[in-house]
């Protein structure tokens, strides 16, 4: 079957348009998410505000506080805030914090207040980011590994003969593995922090998404940075645990993505070089062969007749001289 062959200006030409689907896609899925947070959130925060104008309005009226001693009441509210859970600056809440800045979650629980503290955090980031993305690719390539392997040995206890596992099987193996990980971080974290589990869920899956709002975070209650290090020990694991399945199945994603929309020209290409490599080098053959018994069926002619005298090589003359007996001297009839 003939395959077609595609120039460098075709492919150009589509890989272009993919790029101007995504563009499109991305853009068309922005405008679907800003008019449905907008129909879902818009009331709820006018609601909000009105609820707040008018217990600031109480609250000021009961204790006759003006305007500008509200205000610093508020400053101070939200400065006094991260300090709920204990001292964020000791080895456990920079631990934490570290955590957030080169995995990119960044909660904003907390922030550096010294310029030389900003200073280092943006250098600190600039190594630690890449480093974080290269270590956690090499881990999920590990666990993509490890589950392909389990996968293998499941369909070998069921009995299959010739088992494999397909892009299918390791993206939902993957899935269902995220949402083990999700759900076990969110009873864990609903235990701890008193959450809901639907809250302890969503906390779980905006911090291994690294997304990172920040409306929850753990470790903030009671000083548990200080006072509960089993529990710290463990969010610090689980954060990194759950970024790598997480991480792993993204990438299985996205390379199931880049497999489905590759450009078929590649292929093609490559199956028209080792088809043009595999003729030629059938043809070299074949004329080779045909060189080669050319030339001993001339020198076996030179030996049954020393009136015809071709150039011979030394093959041929070590082959006539050992098989005298087969190249009696002829005479002349006179």
């Amino acid at each position: 079957m003939e395959t077609r062959t595609w120039s460098p200006r075709d492919l150009m030409r589509k890989q272009s348009a993919r790029t101007a689907a995504l563009i499109l896609c991305i853009l068309s899925y922005l405008l679907v998410g800003a008019a449905v947070f907008d129909a879902l959130e818009s009331e709820a925060e006018r609601s909000r505000q009105r609820l707040l104008a008018r217990k600031r309005s109480e609250f000021r009226k009961k204790y006759g506080f003006s305007a500008d001693d509200y205000r610093e009441l508020e400053r101070l509210a939200l400065q006094a805030e991260p300090h709920r859970a204990g001292r964020q600056w000791r080895f456990a809440g920079s631990f934490y914090f570290a955590i957030t800045v080169i995995t990119t979650i960044g909660y904003g629980h907390a922030a550096p207040g010294t310029d030389s503290g900003k200073v280092f955090c943006m250098f600190y980031a600039l190594l630690g980011i890449p480093l974080t993305l290269v270590t956690f690719q090499s881990l999920g390539e590990r666990l993509n590994a490890l589950v392909r392997c389990l996968l293998l040995a499941a369909k070998r206890c069921l009995g299959l003969q010739q088992p494999h596992v397909s892009a299918e099987n390791m993206v939902v193996a993957g899935l269902l593995l995220c949402a083990a990980t999700l759900a076990l971080g969110a009873a864990a974290f609903a235990y701890f922090e008193g959450w809901t589990f639907f809250h302890a869920y969503y906390y779980c899956f905006i911090t291994l998404t690294t997304i990172g709002f920040g409306d929850f975070v753990a470790l903030q209650r009671d000083e548990a940075l200080q006072r509960k290090p089993p529990y710290v020990a463990f969010s610090f694991l689980y954060i990194l645990l759950g970024l790598t399945v997480i991480g792993a199945f993204l990438n299985l994603v996205v390379l199931r993505f880049l497999a489905s929309t590759e450009v078929p020209e590649h292929s093609a290409r490559r199956t028209n070089t080792f088809r043009k490599g595999a003729l030629k080098s059938r043809v070299g053959v074949a004329t080779s062969t045909c060189i080669s018994q050319g030339i001993h069926q001339l020198e076996t002619w030179a030996c049954d007749n020393p009136a015809y005298s071709p150039p011979m090589s030394p093959e041929a003359l070590h082959h006539c001289h050992s098989s005298s007996d087969r190249c009696p001297a002829r005479r002349k009839s006179i």
